[in-house]
């Protein structure tokens, strides 16, 4: 990640851990959803683990804190205490990456926990996937619309505005650089497609075929000429012809030029004979 999106993260955890639950049930919960010894060694969960009563593990400075034993029962939980205690878990055991500009949210809980912690996220709207890494259950997001509301659920309000930003802008950068990607491949086709047909118009006067050629062929080689950077639509709004008809002017302009034979393309060349001639 950059240091910008690694600020953001940061902002999105240290605005989660500064949320001070106002319900005594939510404060359990959260509690219930850090563990007794949160992972997290970051200064704002030590603080929040402080807030919600935790004590030092060891000697202070050490962030390792204790908190009390509490659980929750999901089934019978309020909606608010469930995300206070999706809050903690996230804060004890979930991070956040915004690398290459995707967003790729995890959860690493012990094995047994990775099912269930799914199966809770399904509960509240936003299923997840769940497999196992080198022994440990993993829960992930990688969808950008769940992780923002998740985030947006538990809390994460005022950063999510710069996270969706920073989205919007990748996708306008984005969608602007396929229209650029798309419109130069198109220039590029054009200016290749007008230097074969000037080329044909060239070889074509040169050997006298040109002008054996029907009128449309020949104003439209014409115009081609005079405005070599014209697309079909201005030359067929100049000529006032379809389109079509100057697309078939100058493929057949292509055609002809590829043929070393005078003959060919001259008015009659080619025809059958009626009966009675060449006798």
């Amino acid at each position: 990640m950059t240091a910008s999106d690694r600020d953001l993260v940061a902002a999105v955890r240290a605005e989660l851990a500064a949320i001070d639950p106002s319900r005594p049930c939510d404060r359990r919960a959260e509690i219930a959803g850090l563990g007794p010894r949160p992972v997290s060694r970051e200064p704002t969960v030590a603080r929040l683990a402080v807030r919600l009563g935790g004590r030092h593990a060891s000697a202070p400075g050490t962030r390792r804190f204790v908190l009390p034993e509490e659980s929750l029962a999901w089934a019978e939980a309020a909606e608010h205490c469930r995300l206070a205690w999706l809050r903690g878990r996230f804060l004890a055991r979930g991070s956040l990456s915004l690398a290459g500009g995707r967003a790729h949210l995890e959860f690493v809980v012990p094995p047994d926990e990775a099912p269930q912690l799914a199966g809770q996220l399904a509960d509240m709207g936003l299923p997840a996937a769940w497999r196992l890494r080198r022994g440990r259950g993993v829960v992930t997001w990688k969808s950008g619309e769940s992780i923002v509301a998740f985030l947006g659920r538990i809390g994460a309000n005022a950063s999510l505005l710069e996270l969706q930003a920073r989205s919007v802008a990748r996708s306008l950068r984005g969608d602007l650089n396929r229209v650029i990607n798309a419109e130069s491949a198109n220039l590029q086709r054009s200016v290749a497609a007008a230097g074969r047909q000037l080329a044909a118009i060239d070889s074509l006067e040169a050997d006298g075929r040109l002008a054996h050629q029907p009128r449309t062929v020949r104003i439209v080689a014409q115009a081609r000429r005079e405005t070599p950077e014209a697309s079909l639509s201005d030359i067929a709004a100049r000529l006032e012809l379809h389109r079509s008809a100057v697309q078939r002017a100058l493929d057949r302009l292509e055609r002809l030029a590829l043929h070393d034979d005078a003959g060919i393309g001259r008015r009659g060349h080619g025809q059958r004979l009626s009966p009675g001639q060449g006798r």
